[in-house]
């Protein structure tokens, strides 16, 4: 009898012991896969940039091993794929965005001569080989409108500087022709103050 017990106990114990095993395999898990989670950081979540500009969408990454890093352009005119690339190999760059993209090892990538269709939302993805992702959104708002403002300056203030040379050249000429015709008046005045003082003197 004192044995079966000392057995039964014994028996408890291990199970215990697997259990306790058990859970702390569980909690090591968890907390592996929580190490391997991704976290993303994009600094500035919107831009506003004019049309010729080279724009930097900057975002920071940490993740367990080496991920898959994914853009895509969202528009009024359909979404499209930018970029896709594992850090440290080449990136599969879109046919629309050839030679127009930059990509750096934080996943942020850069664009080239921007223009008004390059508005709209960037989405970054980034996935880690296990499987765990996290994305996030950059807007890019491009515009011509100080470029217009600009040609409108320079094109109005040509037309002042033509209109006011014009009007300076008028009054140069306008000046000479009443300058001259004075000179011509004083001078016919002149001249018959002149004879009026000579048959004066031959009176007397």
């Amino acid at each position: 009898m004192k044995t079966q017990r000392g057995g039964r106990s014994g028996g408890r114990s291990r199970t215990r012991g697997f259990t306790l095993a058990l859970l702390a395999l569980s909690v090591a898990a968890a907390r592996g896969l929580q190490s391997q989670g991704v976290s993303l950081y994009i600094p500035q979540s919107v831009i506003n940039a004019t049309v010729q500009k080279d724009i930097l969408l900057s975002v920071d990454y940490s993740c367990h091993g080496v991920p898959t890093i994914e853009w895509k352009h969202t528009s009024h005119w359909g979404v499209q794929k930018v970029v896709e690339w594992k850090p440290g190999t080449p990136a599969n760059i879109s046919q629309s965005h050839r030679d127009r993209v930059c990509t750096f090892d934080n996943g942020s990538i850069q664009l080239f001569s921007v223009s008004v269709r390059d508005s709209g939302y960037y989405v970054i993805t980034v996935t880690e080989h296990l499987g765990s992702s996290q994305f996030g959104t950059i807007v890019l708002q491009v515009s011509e409108i100080l470029y217009e403002d600009l040609h409108f300056v320079v094109v109005f203030l040509a037309l002042l500087a033509a209109v006011a040379a014009v009007l300076i050249s008028l009054m140069w000429v306008c000046n000479r022709c009443v300058y001259k015709f004075q000179r011509k008046r004083r001078h016919k005045h002149k001249e018959s103050t002149t004879e009026e003082i000579e048959l004066q003197d031959a009176e007397w």
